[in-house]
């Protein structure tokens, strides 16, 4: 267990590089004797410096809830970290490729809440009562650390959280078999992934009941109105200059962003 003097001193490295846009030292690599409770307390404390300088959480993503991005990641359970009003953006948004350091996207289903969800014991049913929308996403994430990252690094990382792009034609969480949803993910005319949300915990909604019941020794609630990024269903697809990254999800439309 790190001290907080520890803790304070890994956040304002990743503090630096959300400035600088250069990689920093892994928390693991720095303090070989951090435990994962200390990766949430230093992802906690970026947050709050985030919202001190003015901005909003609103919503949380939910990470590596598939085997395919927990193969990609060298990482074997799901974590989480804060949305904020800065990285919601709009369908076909054209992005600074600079305010990056190793950009990469991935398909999602995002979930807006109606009703507060609160742990423990929440199940699908729970998260499919509580939904408002199911909304068609891409997810931006990026490595403020330098590779090899562990569980550990990603979690202190805000879960590589750096964008959310929203976008297709959102549903009601009853209209559709939301574990069929399926997307084709192009890199400007190319296909480089497809999968269906199925590879999420079986079923999207069920990495919403993860967090909640994750949350809930903290007595904190999934508040209405907030989004929650589910996973991908698909590896990474990395992101440079110039590309144009697109998302089919069939039936419930496109999204796509461009990095510049």
């Amino acid at each position: 267990m790190l001290s907080q003097d520890q803790r304070q001193a890994a956040a304002e490295s990743l503090l630096r590089s959300h400035e600088t846009k250069i990689q920093g030292p892994r928390p693991s690599e720095t303090f070989p004797d951090i435990e994962i409770e200390d990766s949430y307390a230093i992802s906690s404390l970026v947050a709050q410096r985030r919202i001190a300088e003015g901005r909003r959480i609103v919503g949380h993503k939910i990470g590596l809830t598939s085997k395919a991005m927990q193969a990609a990641s060298k990482i074997d359970e799901p974590d989480y970290g804060y949305i904020f009003d800065d990285l919601v953006l709009e369908d076909g948004a054209e992005v600074p490729f600079e305010n990056y350091c190793v950009p990469r996207v991935e398909p999602e289903l995002t979930f807006i809440l109606k009703e507060p969800l609160k742990g423990p014991g929440v199940g699908l049913v729970d998260v499919m009562r509580a939904t408002e929308w199911v909304v068609p996403s891409i997810e931006i994430i990026d490595a403020r650390v330098t590779e090899p990252r562990r569980i550990f690094d990603t979690v202190a990382d805000n879960g590589a959280a750096a964008g959310l792009i929203l976008g297709g034609r959102p549903v009601r969480p009853e209209d559709v078999d939301l574990r069929w949803v399926g997307a084709i993910f192009y890199r400007n005319a190319g296909i480089e992934e497809t999968g269906i949300a199925a590879g999420v915990l079986g079923h999207p909604a069920m990495a919403v009941a993860w967090l909640a019941n994750k949350l809930a020794p903290f007595d904190t609630t999934l508040e209405p109105g907030h989004m929650m990024l589910s996973g991908s269903f698909t590896r990474p697809v990395w992101a440079n200059k110039g590309d144009t990254l697109h998302a089919d999800f069939g039936p419930l439309g496109s999204v796509a962003v461009q990095f510049i």
